[in-house]
């Protein structure tokens, strides 16, 4: 069960289209240059996740960023240590990205 979506703005990329606080004014307000502020810390309820939904997927630069669901914390749950994938060889034959680029 989880407590909602976690989201953060990214203020730096951010073009002021104000499409964010159109679809959620409870969570996105503008400044006086059209600019994007993040209401709160982020924790979207379940009960607003489509319209938060809404202004993260018609923010034309993706300024917003969904973090996932916000889960309560639990002292039974089972913790997994994230592992990065080992880096790919770049003098392999099968690296498009650098054998097969052709301009």
């Amino acid at each position: 069960m989880t407590d909602g979506l976690r989201i953060r703005l990214d203020r730096t990329v951010c073009d002021g289209f104000g499409i964010c606080a159109k679809h959620a004014p409870g969570y996105f307000s503008l400044d006086d240059w059209g600019y994007a502020s993040l209401i709160g810390d982020g924790t979207v309820p379940e009960e607003d996740r489509d319209a938060v939904m809404r202004a993260l997927m018609d923010c034309p630069v993706h300024a917003i960023v969904y973090l996932g669901e916000h889960r309560p914390s639990d002292d039974t749950a089972i913790h997994h240590e994230a592992h990065e994938a080992p880096e790919p060889d770049p003098k392999t034959d099968d690296s498009e990205a650098i054998s097969g680029f052709v301009r």
